[in-house]
């Protein structure tokens, strides 16, 4: 991009070929035809019905598809057995998920989009000679426009002429006060030059006169939007858990299924037989139910956490928040209040606090509210204030001492506005006493512009011992993060905009507060071995004070700025990463705040960042987590990130984060949970084949299980609350697999197999009463054998019972917890067994499943099974809290 704003403006018009009338319509086409339309290209390749397509390529999704071919290859080698029942409920599974999927998916296009929304639709430029309305999209560089109060900035432009034009590029610069431009004046940076503006940017006040240098993807902000479509979205860690948890059970079920497939063949069996055998294990294997449940679960989740004013956007993000090892997040508005007030008042050379009353009878503070009251464009409002928010924050502070609209009845004779390159404010008024000016601004230029200063309502000359007193007085204030602003007054002839002889009433220094509950957030954040590292655009010393008053950081903390950043090398910054556990970067430009995140994650960081501007996008996208402030966000940073703060608060971010800690617990708890079943439903399979019994659990039940009875108690325990010590453990580690070692043994070897003998004890109890003998076939539709079948059914539901109860904590007694403390897990332990006396009593669903009424007697065979469930789990508990080495290893899931 060429360097716009530092030639001459002649020079500029005439790279153009251009002048200050603009360009003829004929021109302006030309032109069009030749750099293209004015707009932000987001680019869409892959049609949408192949992106839906994609959701089918999961392990879990064609294992599902392959059992729902077998399940309709059988239905048509042999009608009437339940498969096609078992193919449609397979299918259904497959098309709910792949659906969800695609909808999260597409929810990321809208981050493009929303850049969109940034530019005008219409804008007044020049044309033939004469202002007309055109087209945002028309315009091209040569075009000359004009910008009025409330206007946003279609394209990047040079300034031809301005008046009192202030714009906020708080969007792409992160700056918070709106820039007076002023077209004769630049600086190095071309973001910080007042004689340009740029596409997206907000005209606050005033009207100026553009030629437009860049438009389209050349903009500045067009360079954002294609550093965010570079950016890769990061892959969520419960996101690559998931897979990792569908390709073991996918290899599992695919190398059992296929295994006893064989074997079943082999020692003799049909091959339609077999088919429908392999069925059974595919089926027994998967726990269908799981997507949804845990869909489900992250859903309530982030209903909790909408009532804590945190808005996940995506789902699987929720638990990305309790992985995080290091939150990067912005100081104002987010650890501040973003509330600019006057906090320390210096007058007569002493310092009073800003809520201290005792300056009323102060000499010279009636002078000194006169300056803050005139020499100000801001206007009090009903509910604070309009305007700049330093000039604002005056007035808010005037009003608790004097009557602000009195003070302000003048004839205004003269203004010369606030810039950033004169860093002062002259106002020249008449309040029929004759004409006064007064002055404020940055306290070194106003002490230049006086040669008198006011000690006890009495004026002395300002010799350079007091000058350094003032001095003196203005560092105490900077070094405690205030900005310092002066003030001064004379009086003066008719006409006359005086630039020295002032006289000098004061200092003020001005604060944005930090949150009160931000101390203890981030004392939450050291404790759960979280790291916090602000990323902001403001000042240094200002950031450092900010940070060391809420315990970010101590007085020997790092702060990098910006232009230090620009200069390291990759591996320079990763070693400072490493070796300052303290630190903030200040005055950073966009690019390096992605910079900054990449390392960390290069580092093994799970990221969290806040932002809330254009410039925070890439970042916000690229990080495992992106938070948008939802007060002062744009709509590009929410669109970008993954969670929306409805208060911009930091203290909301560590709530959330404990809340991302739990669902991690529960969806493992959960886990622990459906997989249980798994063994009694596989193994009734294994003995069919291997031991030539009357298959003891059919295929229509296990679905009746993954699909039925296990998802609303799952559901339960991803609403379980927080352990005790969720926010006093280090964040997991990320190796650490949902489906660990532990877990299987847990699930597969113990509880499980525990629940296997109960059902083979209760089915063979029933076969045995019946007058069953070994070696006897038994028709699917002999009332014996659908009792029996039945009985394992019920004996796999009474179990379960038992192991959602146990399931409900991990290391905490079950008494401590309280055996009625969660709702949702007795609803759906109720659900449980109302479905189970429903599949067992009612005539259609015993003709439709193939089951058959059972007597009490039969429903007791499993209950000792339950109870030692319960009571092994317990005594597990017990050696878990006193840290046995043996049961931490081996039994700690």
């Amino acid at each position: 991009m060429a360097n716009w704003h530092r030639g001459s403006l002649k020079s500029v018009l005439d790279d153009l070929d251009s002048s200050t009338e603009g360009l003829t319509t004929e021109d302006a086409d030309r032109r069009l035809a030749q750099v293209g339309r004015n707009e932000l290209k987001v680019s869409k390749d892959t049609p949408e019905i192949l992106k839906f397509l994609l959701q089918f390529k999961n392990f879990f999704a064609l294992l599902l598809i392959v059992g729902g071919a077998l399940a309709m290859t059988a239905e048509q080698m042999d009608p009437g057995q339940g498969n096609l029942y078992i193919a449609i409920a397979l299918i259904a599974v497959v098309l709910l998920n792949a659906a969800f999927t695609y909808f999260q998916e597409h929810q990321s296009e809208r981050i493009m989009d929303s850049f969109k929304s940034m530019l005008p639709s219409m804008i007044t430029a020049f044309r033939d000679g004469s202002p007309q309305e055109v087209a945002a999209g028309d315009l091209v560089p040569g075009d000359v426009i004009i910008l009025n109060e409330g206007d946003r900035v279609p394209a990047d432009g040079r300034l031809i002429e301005a008046k009192e034009l202030k714009v906020d590029n708080s969007s792409l610069t992160g700056e918070s006060e709106p820039q007076l431009l002023d077209e004769g004046k630049q600086a190095d940076a071309v973001l910080e030059s007042p004689n340009m503006v740029f596409s997206g940017s907000l005209v606050q006040n005033g009207e100026g006169k553009v030629v437009l240098v860049e438009t389209g993807m050349n903009t500045q902000i067009g360079g954002i939007v294609e550093l965010t479509k570079s950016t890769d979205a990061h892959e969520t860690p419960i996101h690559k858990e998931l897979s990792y948890f569908i390709k073991v059970i996918s290899f599992i079920a695919i190398f059992l299924g296929v295994s006893f497939f064989v074997v079943s063949v082999a020692i003799g069996n049909s091959w339609i037989g077999s088919l429908i055998f392999a069925i059974g294990i595919i089926v027994a294997n998967v726990p269908e139910g799981l997507l949804p449940t845990v869909t489900l679960s992250l859903t309530m989740a982030s209903r909790r956490m909408a009532q804590k004013n945190a808005l996940i956007k995506n789902l699987e993000s929720v638990e990305t928040l309790g992985s995080t090892t290091v939150i990067c997040t912005d100081k104002t508005g987010t650890l501040t209040q973003n509330q600019l007030g006057v906090n320390t008042v210096v007058l007569n050379g002493e310092e009073y606090a800003a809520t201290d009353h005792l300056i009323k009878g102060t000499p010279s503070f009636d002078r000194l509210l006169k300056v803050m009251c005139v020499c100000n464009n801001a206007y009090l409002t009903e509910d604070g204030f309009s305007g700049d928010a330093t000039e604002g924050a005056l007035l808010v502070y005037a009003r608790e001492h004097a009557d602000v609209a009195a003070l302000r009845e003048v004839e205004e004779l003269a203004e010369q506005p606030f810039n950033s390159t004169s860093k002062r404010m002259i106002i020249v008024t008449d309040a029929g006493d004759g004409p006064q000016a007064y002055l404020k601004g940055a306290p070194e230029v106003v002490l230049a512009m006086c040669d008198r200063i006011v000690s006890n309502g009495k004026e002395y000359p300002l010799n350079k011992e007091r000058q350094d007193e003032v001095i003196q007085q203005y560092r105490v204030l900077a070094g405690r993060g205030e900005r310092g602003l002066a003030f001064a007054a004379r009086s003066c002839g008719k006409g006359d905009v005086p630039e020295d002889g002032y006289v000098f009433l004061g200092l003020s220094g001005m604060i944005d507060p930090p949150r009160p509950e931000v101390p203890d957030a981030l004392a939450r954040c050291h404790s759960a071995g979280i790291r916090v590292i602000m990323l902001t655009g403001d000042f240094g010393l200002t950031a450092k004070t900010i940070a060391c008053q809420i315990g970010l950081m101590g007085p020997n903390g790092r702060v990098v700025q910006g232009d230090e950043l620009s200069s390291m090398e990759d591996a320079e910054l990763l070693q400072v990463l490493r070796d300052e556990p303290e630190i903030i970067f200040a005055r950073i430009a966009p690019a390096q705040k992605l910079q900054v995140v990449q390392a960390l994650q290069s580092l093994g960081e799970i990221v969290t960042v806040t932002g809330d501007g254009v410039n925070d996008a890439p970042a916000l996208k690229h990080a495992d987590m992106g938070v948008a402030m939802g007060v002062g966000g744009t709509e590009v940073a929410k669109e970008a990130s993954n969670m929306v703060l409805m208060d911009d608060n930091f203290a909301t971010i560590v709530s959330a984060v404990e809340e991302g800690r739990t669902i991690f617990d529960n969806i493992k708890k959960f886990i622990a949970y459906i997989l249980t079943s798994n063994i009694p439903e596989i193994l009734p399979f294994v003995a069919f084949v291997l031991l030539d019994i009357p298959l003891p659990l059919t295929v229509i039940l296990i679905l009746s299980i993954d699909l039925g009875t296990d998802i609303l108690p799952a559901l339960g325990l991803g609403a379980e609350k927080p352990e005790t010590d969720v926010m006093k453990r280090k964040p997991r580690p990320r190796g650490e697999r949902l489906l660990s070692r532990n877990l299987l043994l847990m699930s597969y070897g113990i509880v499980g197999m525990i629940q296997a003998a109960a059902g083979f004890f209760t089915y063979f109890t029933i076969l045995y009463s019946g007058g069953w003998e070994w070696g006897q076939d038994l028709a699917n539709s002999d009332p014996l054998y659908r009792t029996a079948i039945t009985g394992f059914f019920a004996s796999i539901i009474i179990c379960q019972v038992a192991d959602v109860i146990i399931c409900r904590t991990r290391t905490q007694s079950l008494f401590t917890v309280g055996l009625f403390s969660n709702p949702l897990v007795l609803v759906g332990i109720s659900f449980e067994l109302l479905l189970l006396a429903g599949i067992s009593y009612v005539p259609a669903f015993n003709t439709f499943f193939g089951t058959a009424p059972l007597e009490m007697w039969h429903l007791a065979l499993s209950l000792p099974f339950a109870f030692a469930i319960l009571l092994g789990d317990e005594i597990r508990r017990v050696f878990v809290r006193r840290d046995n080495p043996f049961v931490l290893r081996w039994l700690t899931w």
